[in-house]
């Protein structure tokens, strides 16, 4: 079979949310932060695509580069994007500093909290896309939900977490942080958009927003191809797709759309 579809894993966060999409099956009372999607047969893939869901703050933090991270003897490391769904109240994404500083007061700022400060908090709405490279000091706002394309890495190196009672990461997040401003602009993509989001030269994975209406079909050639319909329904070579899944398709496939749809495409 040339494409399956991902498991779905839900995350309890202390900033996720209880309405999430019923879809996922949370408890009643469960506060799930992130859905996961994973290789029902638990083979090592390159990329990972989660939804998120928050509430609150998320920790402000940094993932290393590949070359840091296997210099820590860890897999690969960790570039991401983002592509926000929704938003409710004043919805901002952290993403660099307002201005540079050295190492040292990057340390002293995340001691003392004024972290909170330097961080470039800036306001999103739905469709807004930034791409997060290694290195980029970031954090996720409260109200917002979104999907999470990232290398299939879970470092996560925690430089400020507002007081919550979880253990921080100053040395390793300071070693491999640019603590500046970030340099690339945001994007914004509405769900009518039909080109590449993503495909700066240094990126390790690109993503595409693809669009389509009922009645068409669209090919895939390409192995290794992440598929996250954002809206419709309909067929992967004859099995039926959802809203809110996501598959890997080996390529060739076949999709065909129910009903019209909405989807980011992602390959390593």
């Amino acid at each position: 079979m040339t494409s399956h579809r991902l498991t779905a894993h839900i995350v309890e966060k202390p900033w996720g949310r209880e309405d999430i999409p019923a879809l996922y099956e949370a408890a009643p009372g469960q506060r799930i932060g992130e859905v996961w999607f994973t290789d029902p047969d638990d083979r090592h893939q390159p990329l990972l695509i989660k939804y998120l869901f928050t509430s609150e703050r998320l920790s402000i933090q940094v993932h290393p580069d590949d070359d840091q991270a296997r210099a820590r003897n860890l897999r690969s490391g960790k570039s991401e994007c983002w592509y926000v769904l929704d938003t409710q109240g004043d919805a901002r994404l952290g993403i660099g500093l307002v201005r540079p500083v050295s190492h040292d007061g990057l340390r002293s700022a995340a001691l003392d909290g004024s972290i909170e400060e330097l961080i470039d908090w800036r306001p999103v709405q739905p469709g807004s896309f930034y791409y997060i490279p290694a290195g980029t000091i970031h954090a996720i706002g409260g109200g917002i939900t979104l999907v999470e394309i990232q290398q299939n890495s879970d470092v996560t190196y925690r430089l400020y977490d507002y007081g919550r009672p979880r253990g921080l990461h100053l040395e390793d997040g300071i070693s491999v942080s640019r603590p500046e401003p970030y340099a690339l602009e945001e994007q914004h993509v509405p769900p009518a958009a039909d080109h590449v989001l993503l495909k700066p030269p240094t990126a390790p994975f690109t993503v595409e927003s693809r669009v389509g209406t009922a009645g068409d079909t669209i090919w895939f050639e390409q192995a290794d191809t992440w598929f996250t319909p954002i809206s419709g329904s309909g067929t992967i070579d004859g099995t039926p797709w959802h809203a809110g899944e996501c598959w890997l398709i080996n390529g060739p496939a076949r999709v065909r759309l129910d009903t019209d749809m909405h989807a980011l495409v992602a390959r390593p």
